[in-house]
C-alpha cells in the first residue's frame, strides 16, 4: 500500500516537471510539447503548431504535455493569465508570469491526478458538445441563407 502511495507521488512530481521557454522561429523540438500564445488579448492559449508571439512548454511525456495543455487551456478561459496582461497597445504575460501561473494551478491539484484528470474530461466533454453546437448554429444560418434566396428567386 505504501509503495502504491510513494509510487503515485513520485508520478505526480514526474508529471509536473515542465520547461517554459521562449520560442524561436525555425527551432524544432524532440521532446513532447505545446506552445502558448503570449501576445495579445488570447494570451495563455495553448497551440498546437508555433507562431511567432509564444513560449514553448516541454515535457518528458506526452501524457505530461496534454495534461498542462489542457490545463493552460482552463486557465486561458478561465482569465487567469488575463489577470497578468501588460502593455497598453498590444497586451502580453511575461514568462515568468504564465510559468507561476501554471505551476499554482497545477499545484491545486497536488496529489490528486485523478481530480485534474476528471476535470480535464469534463471541459473537454464541453468543448466538443460546443463545436458540435457551433456546427449546428451554421447549418441552420445556412439553411435560412438558402431559404431567403429560394423565396426571392422563385418570384
Amino acid at each position: 500500500m505504501a509503495r502504491s502511495v510513494a509510487k503515485q507521488i513520485f508520478n505526480w512530481i514526474a508529471m509536473s516537471t515542465f520547461e517554459l521557454k521562449t520560442h524561436r522561429s525555425g527551432r524544432t523540438y524532440s521532446k513532447p510539447h505545446f506552445f502558448i500564445l503570449n501576445k495579445g488579448l488570447n494570451s495563455g492559449k495553448p497551440l498546437s503548431s508555433p507562431c511567432p508571439n509564444c513560449f514553448v512548454v516541454t515535457t518528458s511525456t506526452e501524457k505530461e504535455k496534454n495534461t498542462l495543455f489542457h490545463l493552460s487551456m482552463m486557465l486561458q478561459i478561465g482569465g487567469f493569465y488575463a489577470y497578468y496582461l501588460k502593455g497598453s497597445v498590444i497586451p502580453f504575460i511575461s514568462i515568468d508570469d504564465c510559468r507561476k501561473t501554471l505551476k499554482t494551478r497545477l499545484k491545486l491539484y497536488d496529489n490528486n491526478e485523478v481530480k485534474l484528470a476528471q476535470d480535464i474530461n469534463i471541459l473537454s466533454a464541453i468543448h466538443i458538445r460546443e463545436i458540435e453546437l457551433k456546427k449546428t448554429v451554421l447549418k441552420l444560418e445556412k439553411l435560412k441563407i438558402s431559404l431567403i434566396q429560394t423565396l426571392f428567386y422563385s418570384r
